[in-house]
């Protein structure tokens, strides 16, 4: 396949990643060849890869966030990448954090570091679709943070936080969906 078809064909489809499926499909190559063809077109930019697995078109000004959002479904943005979106948190984290109710994952997607941490089910829960991914609304960010701590999986950076823009009647709701040490801990907060 010229290249320029396959550009063609890779628009069409109106994805804005490709992973090593998908690819398989519309090259009609098995994976062994499609590697090396993947090699080849990365060399004459035609393909940029994204992270191991999965590529992107060249320019595609496709976000982090939502490539992150669809690649390990389902999750939402949360902990300290969604706090420091909402100005609780007064540090910009390195790192994207989401809430899974997969297993704990950690890669680089686009040079950057973005990390999946495990919750449980019934706290899957308090997240609005915004740009194309999930997002925690702040106060279940914050809790989700809390969790983590609480279990000695987070640190919680005390002198970083503004709490002042986190509505107490949804925290005291949301809160009661977390195991009794989040709400011991949230009430010392407050």
């Amino acid at each position: 396949m010229r290249d320029i078809e396959l550009l063609r064909t890779l628009r069409e489809t109106g994805k804005s990643f490709f992973t090593l499926a998908d690819l398989e499909k519309i090259t009609g190559l098995g994976r062994e060849s499609l590697y090396v063809y993947l090699v080849r077109l990365r060399k004459r930019g035609v393909l940029e890869r994204a992270a191991r697995g999965v590529y992107v078109l060249p320019g595609s000004g496709i976000e982090v966030e939502s490539m992150s959002g669809q690649l390990y479904f389902p999750c939402y943005l949360s902990f300290e990448a969604a706090l420091s979106r909402f100005g609780v948190l007064n540090l910009v984290p390195y790192a994207l954090t989401f809430a899974t109710t997969r297993k704990t994952k950690s890669l680089q997607l686009l040079g950057r570091p973005v990390e999946y941490r495990n919750i449980k089910e019934e706290l899957f829960f308090g997240f609005d679709l915004e740009d194309g991914y999930y997002i925690a609304k702040p106060e279940k960010a914050f809790l989700d943070l809390l969790y983590l701590a609480a279990y000695g999986k987070a640190s919680l950076p005390l002198q970083e936080l503004d709490m002042s823009n986190l509505s107490r009647p949804v925290l005291a709701e949301f809160s009661r969906g977390f195991p009794a040490r989040v709400g011991k801990r949230l009430n010392g907060l407050l």
